[in-house]
């Protein structure tokens, strides 16, 4: 089968669903392609004690607040059933699951195949986010160490390590969040490159939010970039964070240099018994069906014009952070860079 609308959007999550809701407002024909069995995008496979950094007010997509959680900071389940009403409300067009295959450009646009039917379309815009890509760097002995390894995309909680030794690797909001789970049933090992970059304790979403917005009005009117949210830390010490830093439970290592059967070993020789390792190590773009694209520059790079491909007219991404647009990877700032690429759309399709 073979369908055809103005724009296929590929992602269901809040990009996703945050750009529907423009299509929608802009009177164009579009589909959402989401490869899950239902609503959520990535928060289904978050872990259970992940709390979102800001109060449900300041956490919502455009249109729509997200209702008031019984929690200060609303936990994944919130999210996700507030991510299903928006897609409900604004009955926007989501098949799902529908597994894209590959992406073909061409003079009439764009054919996007998927495992069960393709689709035509003038417009692209991928919202695919990165949690389906998760970073695995390589450490020398990795191969011989023999105990377990998981990435955080995979992490459930702390039951499975359970009066376990485990090494969480990662500085970032990730690694101090799933070391601060574990300290309480596990012997924890906290390493990172350099120290623990902690945002004052009274910063929130609401603040970055705020900084990011700025660094969006600086941009847009051609001033000076007053600098982004990473400038102000790498680390949100929400709660449960605060709390194992602030009692010593949360004691940052220097990296190590190399894996052994049994466990890890520092520059100086020092040596540590480890059963676990938990990856927090980040996430790279999910990209593979564009990869008959020639999307990509000589150095690896995708050079964007705000959203827009400069290398393939009419394509677009949506969602994947400051490369994307300032703040644009979270519920509450994917909406400015929504309503700027549904604009560019609409000026070309109308």
């Amino acid at each position: 089968m073979t369908e055809r609308v103005d724009v296929v959007v590929i992602g269901g999550g809040q990009a996703g669903l945050a750009i529907g809701y423009y299509l929608r407002r802009a009177g164009l024909s579009f589909v959402i392609l989401d490869d899950r069995e239902r609503s959520g995008g990535a928060w289904q496979s978050t872990w259970p004690s992940l709390r979102l950094f800001s109060p449900a007010q300041y956490s919502s997509l455009p249109g729509r607040p997200m209702p008031a959680s019984p929690r200060a900071n609303p936990d994944a389940s919130h999210v996700i059933d507030y991510l299903a009403d928006y897609e409900e409300r604004y009955r926007l067009p989501v098949r799902r699951p529908i597994q894209v295959d590959h992406v073909e450009h061409g003079p009439e646009g764009f054919r996007v195949a998927t495992h069960y039917e393709d689709w035509l379309a003038r417009i692209v815009v991928n919202t695919t986010g990165t949690w389906s890509q998760p970073f695995w760097p390589s450490m020398p002995g990795q191969s011989t160490f023999q105990g377990v390894q998981v990435h955080s995309a995979w992490y459930r909680g702390p039951e499975q390590f359970e009066n376990s030794s485990v090494l969480v690797v990662g500085g970032a909001n990730s690694g101090a969040q799933i070391a601060a789970d574990l300290v309480g049933s596990a012997e924890v090992t906290w390493c990172l490159r350099g120290e623990p970059r902690y945002l004052p304790d009274d910063v929130d979403g609401r603040e970055l939010f705020r900084v990011a917005s700025q660094q969006v009005r600086a941009r847009a009117t051609g001033q000076p970039d007053p600098g982004g949210v990473s400038d102000l830390g790498d680390i949100v010490a929400v709660p449960p964070v605060r709390r194992a830093r602030d009692a010593g439970l949360l004691t940052a290592q220097p990296m190590f240099e190399h894996f052994s059967p049994g466990g890890v070993v520092w520059p100086n020789g020092r040596t540590h018994c480890i059963e676990a390792v938990v990856w927090c190590t980040g996430f790279r773009p999910a990209l593979r069906h564009l990869r008959r694209l020639d999307l990509r520059e000589s150095d690896g790079t995708i050079d964007l014009n705000g959203t827009a491909s400069t290398r393939i007219p009419g394509l677009y991404l949506v969602g994947y952070g400051d490369w994307t647009g300032p703040g644009s990877a979270t519920l509450i700032g994917v909406g400015a860079t929504a309503k700027a690429t549904a604009n560019d759309i609409r000026s070309k399709l109308v």
